[in-house]
């Protein structure tokens, strides 16, 4: 266990079988954004776990691997935030080679929100 105030991305906490993407990619629900695809369905482990997947298509493998620790590290960070039990998979576009951090944070949390609390935002900010 990790002393209060740090937050780890331990095993159980990561998608790591073939068979638990494709379960994802088959019948989770899909939410697009410009730079991100993101697969959620809920999972029997009652643990919140992430997937990340870039393709080659999208860069070298530098390229590839500074997208998902910017991924991982916004899941590491709000993974206490995020509904319990599902499972996530992040599938990141071309575009994304260019993010900060900043920006990959609030795409994802937008792209991770509660579609009912982003109706009712919209309705009050107009």
């Amino acid at each position: 266990m990790l002393p209060s105030g740090q937050e780890g991305f331990p095993k159980t906490a990561r998608l790591r079988k073939r068979r638990e993407f494709s379960r994802l990619s088959r019948s989770g629900r899909k939410t697009h954004s410009a730079n991100f695809v993101v697969i959620t369905q809920t999972n029997d482990v009652g643990e919140t776990r992430l997937g990340i997947t870039v393709s080659g298509k999208v860069g070298n493998a530098v390229v590839r691997n500074r997208i998902k620790r910017l991924v991982r590290e916004f899941f590491r960070r709000g993974r206490r935030d995020l509904a319990r039990g599902i499972d996530v998979l992040v599938i990141a576009r071309k575009r994304a080679i260019d993010l900060s951090f900043s920006q990959v944070v609030s795409e994802l949390e937008e792209v991770l929100a509660d579609p009912r609390s982003r109706k009712n935002r919209e309705a009050h900010n107009p």
